[in-house]
Order: structure tokens, then C-alpha cells, then sequence
């Protein structure tokens, strides 16, 4: 685990107990009760890519490398922009300190439109899952890097078990290893070394090779255009989350239409 991504889980650490004692469980189940059944996100992902590519695209006001990336941030109008636009599904940022983000804007964005939506955030805790389906999200992440077998395991399990799906991030063979003792075969490939901050899709290519069958993988960072995923659907890859390169457009969904199909 890098110093940064320790540094994020720490506070979130800290963050969880906070609203832990704010939100109780009762709470949160009565709110997730009344949220529509969770919209299939792989499933979506899987359907897109069968007839062409399954993009999950990503609404994200700021990271904490490239600081502040829209200034105008409209969750509701990115999603609907999106959806117009051919994506598969979304991604929403809500985690504060790093990333600008916010529940509301996972609330706000879901409600906008009919796609599924991943709530990208940093899960350290059993309590953020039921969390996020409070909140309405079809599926969590599940950062391989930043917990042990057994958190992930449980995590998964609770996730699994409100009908979410977990997308379960890896940078290397021996994180995809662990992802694979897990249920979820969405597997997600961070292009990105979070060392360096360096973007080699040789490592999704490598990885892909090294899995079982059934798995759907996902290409993350570093997808700025077509031939990107065209290069990447050569070695079987035909998924991919994309954020800022679409997040920087003036036309949003213009921009997410020309990604997928190049014109």
C-alpha cells in the first residue's frame, strides 16, 4: 500500500467512525429499504460490451493529483449527458477530502438517469456497504490493495448479499490473485502505478492473460480516446471506466459518443 492510499484509509477510518455515530444501522436499513432493487451493473457492463464497449464513466469534479478538473460540476446533467451518450454505466466520487465528492452527488446523478451506478469511494468498513446501498448504489468498490482477505471477503459478502455487484480493483498478478479466492469475477485493472503516477495498459494486458475465463475485466486511467480502447479490445479487454478525460469536455456527451465509437 503506497503512503497516499494509507494516508486516504486512515481518514476514512476515522470518517466511518463518525458517521457510525451519527447514522445507526436501523437507520440505514430503513433507508435502503426504500431505495428502487439495485439496477445490474455488471450486467449492463457485459450487455454494452457484447455489441460493442461497456463504459462505465465517471463523475468527478477533482483527484487529488490533478486538483480541481470542472469547475461547472452538474452530477445530474453529467449523468444524463452520459446515458445520451452511450456509456454502459456510471461511477460518482463521493469521498470529500481527496476528491471533492459527495453522497448527494451519487443521489443526484442516479436520479437523473436509468443507469447503474458504482459509488467510487474508499471501503474500509463492513458498515459503508449498507451505506451505499442507502444511498441508492448498485455496486461498490473493493480496492484490493487497501484491505486484507478477510475484509474483502466480508465486504463482498454483504455487498453480494443486498444484490449489489463489487468491482474489485488490482495493479498487479499478486493483488489479482487475491481478487480471484473472492466471488465477483468484475475485475478492474488500474493502468496507473499509484508510485509514480505513470499509465502502462501493459499491465491490463499482462493480467487479462493470466485469469480464468469468465471474468469481466475493466480497464482504469489513463484512457484519453478510441484507439485507446480499440488497442485495448485487441487483447480482449472491451470494458473501461473513464473520468476526467470526459469530465474536461465541453460537451459532455458529444465527447462520450466520439470515445465509444470514434466518430
Amino acid at each position: 500500500m503506497t503512503n497516499k492510499l494509507i494516508e486516504i484509509c486512515d481518514f476514512k477510518r476515522e470518517d466511518v467512525a463518525r458517521r457510525k455515530a451519527a447514522t445507526s444501522i436501523a437507520a440505514l436499513h430503513a433507508r435502503a429499504s426504500e431505495q428502487t432493487p439495485p439496477r445490474g451493473f455488471r450486467k449492463a457492463l457485459d450487455d454494452a460490451a457484447r455489441s460493442g464497449f461497456g463504459l462505465i464513466a465517471e463523475v468527478k469534479k477533482a483527484s487529488p493529483s490533478k486538483g480541481l478538473i470542472r469547475e461547472d460540476f452538474d452530477p445530474p446533467a453529467h449523468a444524463r449527458a452520459y446515458a445520451a451518450g452511450g456509456a454502459a454505466c456510471l461511477s460518482v466520487l463521493t469521498d470529500e477530502p481527496y476528491f471533492q465528492g459527495h453522497d448527494d452527488y451519487l443521489i443526484a446523478a442516479r436520479s437523473a438517469c436509468a443507469l447503474p451506478v458504482l459509488r467510487k469511494d474508499f471501503i474500509v468498513d463492513p458498515w459503508q456497504i449498507l451505506e451505499s446501498r442507502a444511498l441508492g448504489a448498485d455496486a461498490i468498490l473493493i480496492i484490493v490493495a487497501a484491505l486484507d482477505d478477510g475484509q474483502m471477503a466480508e465486504i463482498e459478502d454483504i455487498a453480494l448479499g443486498l444484490g449489489m455487484d463489487a468491482l474489485i480493483e488490482v495493479h498487479d498478478e499478486a493483488e489479482l490473485d487475491r481478487a480471484l479466492k473472492l466471488r465477483s469475477r468484475l475485475i478492474g485493472v488500474n493502468n496507473r502505478d499509484l508510485r509514480d503516477f505513470t499509465v502502462d495498459f501493459a499491465r491490463t494486458y499482462e493480467l487479462v492473460g493470466k485469469a480464468p475465463e469468465g471474468c469481466t475485466f475493466v480497464a482504469e486511467s489513463g484512457l484519453t480516446g478510441h484507439a485507446d480502447l480499440t488497442a485495448m479490445a485487441d487483447h480482449g479487454v472491451r470494458c473501461f471506466l473513464v473520468g476526467e478525460t470526459l469530465m474536461r469536455q465541453a460537451d459532455v456527451e458529444a465527447a462520450t459518443r466520439h470515445l465509444l465509437t470514434g466518430a
